[in-house]
């Protein structure tokens, strides 16, 4: 497609978007009575209008029955995690034996790391990558401790090479086969959260298992973003949260993937919880821990209904709308990022432009992460309080996620006239 920078371009694209009858799904924030441009779905997605609705439903549950509603509810709460598995599957490429939402990230990562990070003296090393999630990297860091291992010897990060900003997937492979005979785990986000890297988990778990060690993955900023197919890529185990591209409000509850190869051994250690219990005998209250086969087996407390009722309203979106074709809206959209703001910036010769996420569509999600030389945080705040969400890092770099389920290309093109303007201030300045 040969891009221009117009009004008239990008409202053309819109009405040729298939996709663009979802917009009117969700709420945009209107701060300082003006309609925002919201590109930071990378960090929090949008309020689905319908998410009141579910909670609503399962107020009403809770006024009528009382604790009943765990039997008698519409959608019975005992099970409510169940009716999020169909979608949560699909979305990640897994049976749904393979999935559940449970708890929160890190602490989902946690647990499945008391069955997947069990060092030897010999094999205990793991393989990230350099400047993941922090949340991630204390995860790392406190988990070998435990086990009685240095960080500084048993975390191996790969790194950018010098004067780059990516990683090289050739350079975690040598990594891989240079500790292999003292691996027990390459752990990796799916997307890096910073430049907005995708990473081939096929071709990485792959290079895991064939020096004997397994392959998780925190899928926090890809899920949603991008189609992934876990099972058949014979991933060991995943996590991610839901309140970014999936929509599912502040610090709601994430989900797991398990291979069923493991899911299946109920003799796997874990730690238990009643909610992980066989089923089928939960509420016998017995003494000894009999896990669930699957995904199921990881799961410690019954669940929040309320939050899953929101998650539940932004998953039969997706449902609606499809991974492949958001996918597909999504190498567009970012694309028309791109261009909008080389455009704008060659425009000015005072200011560098530099784009640390890879240039390559298939190698990123709806994700630009971008370098405005020769500026600072001052000019990210003129850029929200021009209206325009996006996202900050130290000490240069603007996060911005053009999310292909409630993003437009006339949200691009006027994003990119707020850039123009006030660049040009800049400039004068």
């Amino acid at each position: 497609m040969i891009f221009e920078n117009s009004l008239s371009f990008a409202q053309q694209q819109d009405r040729q978007d298939e996709l663009s009858v979802f917009r009117d799904k969700f709420h945009f924030p209107i701060i300082n009575d003006q309609r925002v441009l919201y590109f930071t779905g990378n960090s929090l997605g949008l309020a689905p209008k319908s998410a009141k609705e579910y909670v609503n439903a399962e107020m009403d549950e809770w006024a009528k029955w009382g604790v009943e509603g765990h039997f008698e509810a519409k959608n019975p709460w005992v099970s409510y995690h169940e009716i999020l598995t169909p979608a949560s599957a699909e979305l990640v490429g897994a049976n749904e034996s393979e999935v559940v939402c449970m708890n929160s990230l890190t602490t989902n990562l946690h647990l499945l790391f008391v069955s997947f990070y069990q060092p030897s003296q010999h094999r205990y090393k793991i393989i990230s990558e350099a400047k993941m999630f922090p949340s991630d990297r204390y995860l790392l860091e406190t988990q070998v401790k435990h086990h009685g291992f240095s960080p500084d010897d048993a975390i191996i990060e790969v790194a950018p090479r010098e004067g780059e900003h990516l990683i090289r997937e050739e350079d975690i492979l040598a990594a891989i086969d240079n500790h292999k005979d003292e691996l027990a785990l390459v752990f990796l986000g799916g997307v890096n959260y910073f430049t907005g890297q995708l990473f081939d988990m096929e071709k990485l778990t792959q290079a895991a298992h064939d020096v004997g060690a397994l392959a998780g993955f925190d899928l926090a900023h890809a899920v949603g973003n991008v189609p992934l197919q876990l099972h058949d890529w014979h991933v060991d185990f995943a996590a991610w949260c839901t309140y970014k591209y999936l929509n599912g409000s502040a610090g709601n509850v994430g989900g797991i993937f398990v291979h069923d190869k493991h899911g299946n051994n109920t003799e796997l250690p874990r730690f238990g919880g009643w909610w992980g219990h066989n089923k089928e005998r939960r509420f016998l209250m017995e003494n000894t821990f009999e896990p669930m086969s699957g995904a199921e087996g990881w799961q410690l407390s019954n669940v929040p209904i309320m939050g899953m009722a929101v998650l539940k309203s932004s998953l039969d979106i997706f449902q609606a709308a499809g991974i492949e074709n958001l996918r597909a809206k999504s190498l567009q959209l970012t694309a028309y990022l791109e261009f909008v703001f080389n455009d704008i910036v060659s425009q000015f010769s005072n200011i560098e432009l530099e784009i640390i996420t890879p240039t390559e569509p298939e190698k990123r999600g709806c994700q630009l992460s971008v370098k405005l030389v020769g500026t600072d945080k001052s000019f990210f705040k003129a850029l929200t309080e021009a209206g325009v969400i996006a996202d900050f890092r130290e000490p240069d770099v603007v996060r911005l996620a053009p999310t292909p389920l409630y993003n437009s290309f006339e949200d691009v093109y006027l994003f990119g006239q707020t850039l123009k303007s006030l660049l040009a201030g800049w400039q004068d300045e």
